[in-house]
């Protein structure tokens, strides 16, 4: 548990940090599937971004509601939905929001919304997320778990591509 949001912040920045190189794959490395008995798992890099960066979203909205308010209508609605229909479902609901994006709005957001997020959470008064242990595990969980659970994802992608 974090008793400061700075150590939060510092460490949210260097976890994030190499999952930026997604962005300097061509268009074409990046729709480029893995096998699918690979530690992708059959994903490309797009959908690495779009799985990593979606969840960084739902911590923003988080983040943009705490800025305003004692607690999160977002962060009741998602955990109600994870609740109601289990982790597939709603990744498989975030996957269907990117899928008409482009490759350059994919990277746009790739590119914005981390940092986005990092802004929003300096102006949020740390009572409604660093001490509200609830919360600052949604942002934890959201963020420093969820890249460690994704690094072998990111790992292989990138070498992939790297010999391609």
């Amino acid at each position: 548990m974090y008793m400061q949001a700075l150590e939060f912040l510092e460490d949210e920045r260097d976890s994030w940090r190499p999952f930026e190189a997604l962005g300097a794959l061509s268009d074409g490395a990046l729709e480029r599937a893995a096998a699918i008995d690979s530690p992708a798992h059959g994903w490309s890099g797009r959908d690495l971004i779009t799985h990593m960066v979606a969840w960084r979203e739902y911590a923003l909205a988080v983040a943009r509601d705490l800025a305003l308010n004692e607690h999160s209508d977002t962060q009741r609605r998602l955990d109600e939905e994870w609740d109601r229909v289990g982790q597939e479902a709603v990744n498989a609901r975030l996957f269907a929001e990117w899928s008409d994006l482009t490759t350059a709005e994919v990277r746009h957001r790739l590119e914005t919304i981390p940092g986005e997020l990092r802004g929003y959470l300096t102006v949020v008064p740390e009572t409604r997320w660093i001490k509200n242990a609830e919360v600052q595990r949604t942002f934890v969980e959201s963020t420093l778990e969820h890249d460690d659970q994704h690094r072998a994802d990111l790992a292989y992608i990138l070498q992939e591509a790297a010999g391609a």
